[in-house]
């Protein structure tokens, strides 16, 4: 948690950090209702992103909507939200519903992406997304065109061929794209001591001559000063930069998962008093930004949209089975 006002606070009011906390209370609020709609049966599958709310949160906020690009992974709820989409839209995709933006209802949920505001859709194979990102990104320099590109994932992740592939590409061809390490220090039940030989995710940017930052993810302000520096200086022509925040996975990787088979309650309830969502607003009531007042009313207009997003959902058209083969197979020779 930030024990003193932040040197880049002028860059952020009050009003932009309020907005801050909250996309992070409203993501975790939705994702809370998507466990309950999983437990009904209304939705079979559900990945959180519980507790990663500060690092997804500080990094949209960093990114220009206009002229920038996500290719977010699965556990982004908070940050394509920060970005653009609706509460609406993300339970129509979570639901499966015809009218979902990210696939049609085609997808499994999570896989968000949404054309018309810049975020592009994902694949299931992890660590893929990178390699589009930065596809993008170059694409984006050959034109000449103004903004940068935003990919995300996890730690376990960067263990996988295309995450080298990007970064090797990027950093040769000097790509405006930032790469952001989620690690919450899980490979779904594989811990990091297990994953990788090193402490540090980012020290991997060193091969590739890019640089490399270690980033507190619990604090969105820290976040956000960090992404704020790696998109100047993609915007600048310098190239990619690797930033890697240390934050926490509240839930067990999926609905498919028991986490309690591989992570002691001692060690999850340690890392939930890092709450980031807990210490942001605590910060900004020690800033006389906040107090319990305007907290009750944000908590009232959350569980609002909250409501409407699953009833909205849930009233919306399923994919007509006709549609099935679309987007599949190529049309038939006449």
């Amino acid at each position: 948690m930030p024990r003193k006002k932040p040197s880049y606070a002028p860059a952020l009011d009050a009003e932009r950090m309020q907005t801050m906390y909250y996309y992070m209370v409203l993501s975790r609020e939705l994702d809370r209702r998507i466990w309950i709609l999983n437990r009904q049966g209304k939705t079979a599958f559900v990945i959180s992103g519980q507790g990663q709310e500060g690092v997804q949160v500080g990094a949209a906020m960093a990114m220009n909507p206009e002229t920038d690009w996500l290719a977010p992974y699965y556990r982004d709820m908070a940050m394509v939200m920060a970005f653009g989409m609706t509460p609406r839209e993300v339970m129509l995709g979570q639901l499966g519903r015809a009218a979902d933006p990210s696939s049609g209802g085609r997808q499994m949920p999570a896989h968000f992406g949404h054309r018309a505001k810049r975020i592009l859709t994902g694949s299931s194979p992890v660590a893929t997304q990178l390699a589009h990102a930065v596809g993008l990104a170059w694409a984006m320099k050959l034109k000449g065109e103004t903004g940068a590109v935003l990919t995300s994932l996890g730690e376990g992740s960067t263990n996988q061929g295309e995450f080298h592939e990007a970064l090797n590409f990027g950093a040769v061809h000097r790509v405006p794209a930032i790469i952001l390490v989620e690690n919450n220090g899980y490979a779904i039940s594989v811990p990091q001591e297990r994953e990788m030989a090193i402490h540090d995710v980012a020290a991997r940017a060193q091969g590739y001559g890019i640089p490399g930052v270690v980033v507190k993810g619990s604090d969105p302000l820290e976040v956000y000063q960090v992404m704020v520096e790696a998109r100047v200086r993609a915007l600048a022509g310098d190239g990619p930069t690797l930033i890697e925040a240390k934050t926490h996975r509240f839930t067990a990787h999926s609905s498919d998962d028991d986490d309690r088979s591989y992570r002691a309650r001692e060690k999850l309830e340690a890392e939930m008093r890092d709450d980031p969502i807990i210490r942001f607003r605590e910060w900004m009531e020690q800033e006389k930004m906040w107090d319990k007042e305007r907290d009750e009313t944000l908590m009232k207009r959350v569980r609002h949209e909250v409501d409407d997003a699953t009833e909205y959902a849930e009233a919306a058209e399923l994919p007509a089975v006709a549609s099935l083969y679309d987007h599949v197979y190529g049309s038939s020779p006449a």
